[in-house]
C-alpha cells in the first residue's frame, strides 16, 4: 500500500531543503548533455523571436507612471494659478500620486499579461485604482501646497485620467493579442515528464481562457513505449539530461513537472539539475487527489501548481535593479572620467597593443559576453581564456598593469558592460569561459556552480565584499566565492546592492589578493 502524507505535512520549503541537502552531498557535476539537432533547432526558432514579457511589462507599468504624471502636471497648470502653493512641492505630490496610481494598478493584478489582454474585463478595477490614486493626490495637494481647484476641474483632470488609462489599455490589449500570435508577450514553458499526466496537464492548460502559458516542447527520459514521442500534440525533444541546455538556449520562463508529489525521489533529482537555472518552476497538482495547504498553490489559469523554485530578481525588481544600475552608472562615469583617460593614456603611453583587453566570460543564464577592462599585461602574454591564473610578480603584467590591477582601476571600462545591458553594477564577478583552479574548471570543483549565472554578473559582488577578491588557488576559495553569490541571489534588495556598492571602495584598500 502507497504511503501517501497527510494533507498538513505536505510542505515545499521542505521539498527545497531536501534539494539543497542532496546538492551537497552530490559534489560532482554531471558532464551536460549534447542537444539533439532537432531540439537545438526548435530552441533556435524560439531564441530568434526572444523578448522579455518582465522587462516589457516593467516598461509599461513606467510608461503608465510618466503619462500619468504628465497629465496631473499638464492638468496642474491649467487649473491653478502661480500664487496657489510651491510649485516644486505640487511636483513632488503629484509625482508620488502617480506612483501610488501605478502601486494600487500592481495590487489589483492589472499588470499580469492575462489582465492586460483583457482591458474590458479589469476595466473597474483600472478605474477603482485610478480613482484612489487620484484621491490620494487631491487630498495632498490641498493639505501640503495648499492647492485649491474648482469642482470643474477635478472633474475634467478625473477624466482625462481615467479615459486615458483604459483607452491606452484597451490599445495596449491588442498590441498583445498580436504579440501573443508572435509568440513575443507570453511565458515559454516545458513539460518535464511525458506520457498520460503530460497529456492531461496540456489539456488543462489549453481550456483556460486566460493563458498565457507557450509550451515549447516535453522532455522525458522514459522509452516511447511510455512515453509517446508526441504528447497532446507537442513533440517530445529529448531527455532530462539536455532540458538545461535547451532551456538556456530557448529562454524558457517556466519548467512544469508533471509528475505526481508522492513521486518524490524523482522529482528531488530533477531539481537537482533544474535548479541552477534562472526560471520558475513548478510542480502540477492537478491530478493530486489530495489536497493541501492553500499557500502551498499557485495558479496558471485555474490549473494549481505548487511553486517549488522562482526565478530570482524577476518583474518590477529587474526593473528597478536596471533603472538602478544605469543611475550610479552615469553618476560613476561623471565622476570618474578624469581618472578613466589618465589611466588610457599610461597604458597607451608604457607598453604596445591596444587600450582596452577584451575577454569572454559568462553572464547571465551562462550565456557568452565580452568584458571590457583596461589592458594590464604586455600584448603578446596576453591569456584570453584565463587558464593559467595571474600570480603575484606575473611577468606577463606591466608596471602601470599592476597598479591597476592592485587598485580594480582596469576593472571601470566595465561600466559601458552595465550600460549595454550584459552586466550589472551589483552581482556575482563574471569569469572566464576556461578560467580554472589547478587543473579544473570552476564547474567541476563546486557542484551547482553555474547556479551563479541565474542573475546578470556585476562589476563588484558580495563575495569580493567579503574578502574574496582576486586569485582563485584554492578548491576552498572558489566554493566560497560561489557560496557567497548564491547567498546574494537569495537574499537580493535594492538596499543590498546600495550596501555593498558603497563598501566597494573601502574593501579595495585591501589589495592582499589583488596581482
Amino acid at each position: 500500500m502507497n504511503q501517501f502524507r497527510k494533507p498538513d505535512e505536505f510542505d515545499v520549503e521542505d521539498l527545497r531543503r531536501k534539494v539543497s541537502e542532496l546538492r551537497e552531498r552530490e559534489q560532482q557535476v554531471e558532464a551536460p548533455s549534447e542537444l539533439n539537432p532537432f531540439a537545438r533547432q526548435i530552441a533556435e526558432q524560439f531564441r530568434a523571436i526572444s523578448h522579455s514579457p518582465a522587462m516589457l511589462i516593467g516598461q509599461f507599468r513606467l510608461f503608465e507612471c510618466g503619462c500619468l504624471l504628465a497629465i496631473g502636471l499638464l492638468m496642474d497648470a491649467m487649473l491653478s494659478s502661480e500664487a496657489s502653493g510651491i510649485y516644486l512641492v505640487r511636483l513632488g505630490i503629484i509625482a508620488i500620486g502617480a506612483g501610488l496610481t501605478v502601486l494600487m494598478l500592481q495590487l489589483v493584478d492589472t499588470y499580469q499579461i492575462p489582465s492586460l489582454r483583457a482591458a474590458r474585463r479589469t476595466a473597474k478595477r483600472v478605474a477603482t485604482a485610478w480613482c484612489i490614486g487620484f484621491l490620494m493626490t487631491v487630498a495632498g495637494l490641498f493639505v501640503f501646497a495648499s492647492t485649491h481647484y474648482s469642482l470643474l476641474g477635478l472633474g475634467s483632470w478625473f477624466l482625462v485620467g481615467a479615459g486615458f488609462l483604459l483607452g491606452e489599455r484597451q490599445l495596449t490589449a491588442l498590441a498583445i493579442r498580436h504579440w501573443a500570435r508572435n509568440g513575443v508577450m507570453e511565458r515559454r514553458a516545458v513539460i518535464v515528464g511525458g506520457g498520460e499526466p503530460a497529456k492531461y496537464l496540456v489539456r488543462q492548460l489549453e481550456q483556460q481562457p486566460d493563458n498565457d502559458i507557450r509550451i515549447c516542447g516535453i522532455f522525458d527520459d522514459r522509452g516511447t513505449d511510455r512515453s509517446p514521442t508526441v504528447v497532446a500534440g507537442y513533440p517530445k525533444l529529448g531527455t532530462f539530461a539536455e532540458l538545461v541546455e535547451f532551456s538556456r538556449l530557448a529562454r524558457i520562463d517556466m519548467l512544469i513537472i508533471a509528475l505526481p508529489a508522492t513521486a518524490e525521489q524523482r522529482i528531488l533529482q530533477l531539481l537537482r539539475k533544474l535548479w541552477v537555472l534562472p526560471v520558475d518552476i513548478r510542480l502540477a497538482a492537478h491530478a493530486n487527489r489530495l489536497r493541501f495547504r492553500p499557500r502551498s498553490y499557485s495558479h496558471v489559469g485555474e490549473v494549481p501548481m505548487f511553486d517549488i523554485f522562482d526565478k530570482p530578481i524577476r518583474d518590477w525588481d529587474s526593473v528597478a535593479k536596471r533603472v538602478f544600475d544605469v543611475t550610479f552608472t552615469l553618476i560613476a562615469l561623471t565622476l570618474l572620467w578624469p581618472l578613466m583617460l589618465a589611466a588610457a593614456i599610461a597604458v597607451k603611453s608604457t607598453s604596445q597593443g591596444p587600450i582596452l583587453f577584451r575577454q569572454k566570460r559568462h553572464g547571465f543564464n551562462n550565456e557568452v559576453i565580452e568584458v571590457l577592462k583596461f589592458r594590464s599585461m604586455y600584448t603578446n602574454m596576453s591569456d584570453q581564456t584565463a587558464v593559467k591564473a595571474v600570480t603575484k610578480g606575473d611577468p606577463r603584467v606591466t608596471r602601470v598593469g599592476r597598479f591597476l590591477r592592485k587598485s580594480s582601476i582596469d576593472e571601470l571600462p566595465q561600466l559601458f558592460n552595465v550600460l549595454r545591458g550584459q552586466l550589472s553594477l551589483v552581482g556575482p564577478r563574471p569569469h572566464a569561459i576556461s578560467a580554472q583552479t589547478g587543473t579544473r574548471k570552476y564547474v567541476d570543483v563546486v557542484e551547482g556552480y553555474f547556479a551563479r549565472h541565474r542573475v546578470k554578473p556585476g562589476v563588484t559582488g558580495w563575495a569580493q565584499i567579503n574578502g574574496l577578491r582576486g586569485e582563485l588557488d584554492s578548491d576552498e576559495k572558489i566554493r566560497a566565492r560561489t557560496a557567497y553569490d548564491l547567498d546574494y541571489i537569495e537574499n537580493w534588495s535594492l538596499l543590498f546592492d546600495l550596501k555593498i556598492l558603497f563598501l566597494t571602495p573601502i574593501r579595495l584598500l585591501n589589495t592582499d589578493n589583488a596581482y
